[in-house]
């Protein structure tokens, strides 16, 4: 029985059983293909038209390999959108005999799954056929989905290319993970994303030289992109209607801005990106790069990141690398986070904006989580004791018989405030946590801290 089905959220075709190859197998042998997207239309047909990811296509790669018909293996296709994994499940479509069947995670489940296993499986057995199983956007099967498929791949009953913008690592189960090569698709070079577009702009599956795009639009375009390759040739070709809509041929910076209004950014808060972009939002503070930051800050915004996630994690990061360098910190982290619950977006943007910027520029120290993860570790390790008796709590009848509170010294009886007395565990005494740098206010901190660590220990 037959299982295929569209591409999916890659969007750009539909892949069905490969038919021989035509001269007009570039738009597929359907004259209605003409009005398809620019993007479905200028889809690389061989290997050689494929624009980038050539530490996967060099000669001798697993990739190449497995789309020149010369490997039998189950990949992972992992990459940013506009990168060309679909494109390369449709160049595998046409790779001798197999058959080929695409799912796409969005619409699939367990079901297909196994409709396509047992047809995979009379395929082999009756045709000697291969099946080969492209799967869009994997990483949105369930544990259970991708467990229905470990049996036909490990069996090679099905070659399985799945492509996903997620990384594998966190959203693909381990023993699908060790059954397949992982390859990782990198966003486009702007090099690579120029040479897309003018091929575009000339080729007679494209725009055919029809218009004209001058150099300032074509960096324009390129920016845009991001690396993305599906993106540049829509803004292309949103420019060209615009262009030829008035009987005019030159794309110029005007006509791409007119075309696209503002570049969608890749961040999905669900995926690795989230956690990519805000571990560099918070390296670029501690770093003290307040430029760096404000574009990670503004890049989080744009994409529809919780502001409250973005609070919390300033006032973490005003206390782990900030500290008692600037004991202000916290305060000011505090005090943007109670403007995002009280006021909101879009202003809260400036409250997060000035307290991004007063941590990067703050003198750093992580001399209090050091401090406090050290104590927590000799506590989980046993390094414990009594509470000496005069520490403990003598409010209560018989608490004196006990020998507690008995002998405590009250600090504020002596003059300076500060009076020898034994406060740790004795396993403890004399074990040092807080070590404050020289730096901002903890430089004040490292000149007292001696002092008092020797008046209570009577080392005076």
């Amino acid at each position: 029985m037959s299982a295929e089905m569209s591409g999916g959220a890659e969007g750009l075709f539909e892949l069905h059983e490969p038919e021989p190859a035509t001269p007009t197998d570039d738009v597929g042998g359907d004259p209605a293909r003409s009005t398809a997207p620019l993007a479905v239309r200028m889809r690389p047909r061989s290997l050689d038209e494929v624009v980038g990811q050539a530490h996967l296509l060099r000669p001798g790669a697993p990739l190449r390999r497995l789309v020149e018909g010369g490997a039998a293996a189950s990949v992972l296709l992992y990459g940013p959108p506009g990168t060309g994994k679909t494109t390369i499940a449709r160049l595998l479509a046409g790779v001798g005999s197999r058959h080929f069947v695409a799912l796409s995670a969005l619409s699939s489940g367990v079901k297909e799954l196994r409709a396509v296993i047992d047809d995979a499986r009379r395929r082999r057995d009756r045709l000697d056929q291969q099946t080969v199983l492209f799967i869009d956007e994997v990483h949105r099967f369930s544990k259970t989905q991708q467990d229905a498929l470990l049996g036909a791949v490990e069996d090679r009953l099905v070659l399985l290319v799945a492509a996903t913008t997620e990384n594998p690592s966190f959203s693909v189960v381990s023993p699908l993970l060790s059954r397949s090569l992982v390859l990782q698709l990198q966003s486009l070079t702007e090099d690579d994303v120029r040479s897309l577009l003018r091929r575009a702009v000339a080729d007679p599956r494209g725009l055919g030289g029809a218009v004209e795009l001058t150099s300032d639009a074509e960096n324009a375009l390129v920016r845009l992109a991001s690396g993305d390759a599906r993106r540049a040739l829509t803004a292309l070709e949103a420019a060209a209607d615009g262009v030829t809509g008035t009987g005019a041929t030159e794309i110029d910076v005007p006509a791409v801005e007119r075309a696209v209004t503002e570049a969608t950014v890749r961040y999905d808060r669900q995926g690795d990106q989230h956690y990519d972009v805000i571990s560099a939002f918070i390296k670029s503070i501690r770093g003290s790069d307040a430029d760096a930051a404000l574009h990670y800050l503004a890049r989080m915004l744009v994409a529809g990141e919780d502001p409250r996630f973005i609070a919390r994690r300033l006032m973490v990061h005003a206390s782990e690398d900030v500290g008692l360098a600037d004991p202000t910190a916290l305060q000011a982290a505090v005090a943007a986070a109670q403007v995002v619950q009280l006021v909101g977006l879009p202003e809260c943007r400036i409250a997060l904006a000035q307290v991004t910027v007063h941590l990067a520029t703050a003198p750093k120290s992580n001399a209090v989580i050091t401090s406090i993860d050290e104590a927590m570790a000799d506590v989980r390790a046993g390094a414990t004791g009594a509470v000496p008796p005069h520490l403990r709590d003598g409010h209560y009848a018989g608490a004196e018989k006990l020998g507690n509170a008995v002998g405590y010294r009250y600090p504020h009886s002596t003059p300076e405030g500060v009076l020898e007395q034994q406060y740790p565990p004795d396993a403890l005494v004399g074990r040092d946590y807080y070590r404050p740098t020289g730096r901002g206010g903890e430089r004040l901190l490292a000149e007292r801290l001696p002092k008092l660590r020797r008046a209570i220990r009577g080392e005076n």
